[in-house]
């Protein structure tokens, strides 16, 4: 089963790694999302070598539609995020997808 990963388990994985406190690394987890959304309200560009980049995208509104009822309803123009793993992760990742078929 999957399992997400929240902020007090990276805290807690920062926290084993280095020995800082907990409150430390919770709080250092927190500054690191603040100065991401941050970015991003900006209008700027967030760009984290060898992980990828966040970049605030703007969606048209539209038309669009129940399936049940196939009723019309306009969707309106919003903001979206979206994220571009680098390169490095993207070989990782499928590095390790193709070792999990193997065994």
């Amino acid at each position: 089963m999957n399992k997400n990963i929240t902020r007090d388990d990276i805290a807690e994985a920062i926290n084993l790694d280095f020995g800082l406190s907990k409150k430390d690394c919770l709080n250092l987890v927190n500054d690191i999302i603040e100065i991401i959304i941050s970015g991003l309200e900006n209008k700027q560009i967030v760009k984290i070598h060898n992980f990828g980049t966040f970049k605030l995208k703007r969606k048209k509104s539209r038309i669009g539609r129940n399936p049940k009822t196939k009723k019309e309803f306009l969707i309106s123009e919003r903001n979206v995020i979206s994220f571009k793993p680098s390169k490095s992760v993207l070989i990782y990742i499928n590095k390790l997808k193709h070792e999990s078929k193997t065994l």
